[in-house]
């Protein structure tokens, strides 16, 4: 809408729908590039402390002659010894060790972390979780497998 003053000879025109809190586009772009620039440089320097030791994890994983896989006590607080065999009881595990006492006393196992193939025949022992099985006496997820003969 336009006012007109007739106190001079000059006209004066006045927006009533002026928004004060707008703001320039200029300054909206500037924000987001200062933002996109901050964020790259945070995370640049969150991967190079993560590189330099800043960051630890508590599990190792391990390849050496007394052993395979993760040495991690408190995610695999289990252990077990005996002759490691292929095969499962009714589809619980896929391995078994061979442990004195009789079947009763066998330790059915499977494995994420380690092949448990490369053993069979051996005797080993296993370190891992232990799960309820609905066949299997004593079931166990294997993360460490140390050859013992």
């Amino acid at each position: 809408m336009k006012h007109f003053t007739t106190n001079s000879d000059f006209v004066h025109t006045v927006d009533e729908n002026t928004n004060d809190s707008t703001y320039p586009i200029s300054k909206v772009l500037l924000f987001l590039f200062v933002a996109i620039i901050a964020g790259g440089l945070i995370g640049f320097g969150a991967s190079k402390l993560k590189k330099t030791g800043g960051v630890t994890s508590k599990s190792t994983s391990t390849t050496s002659e007394k052993g395979v896989g993760i040495v991690d006590k408190k995610t695999f607080p289990d252990n077990a010894e005996g002759k490691l065999l292929e095969g499962g009881i009714d589809g619980e595990g896929n391995f078994h060790l061979v442990r004195p006492g009789g079947e009763s006393q066998n330790v059915y196992l499977t494995s994420t972390t380690v092949d448990l193939s490369e053993y069979v025949g051996k005797k080993v022992r296993v370190s891992g979780q232990t799960f309820t099985g609905e066949k299997a006496g004593w079931l166990m997820d294997v993360g460490f497998v140390e050859v013992l003969q």
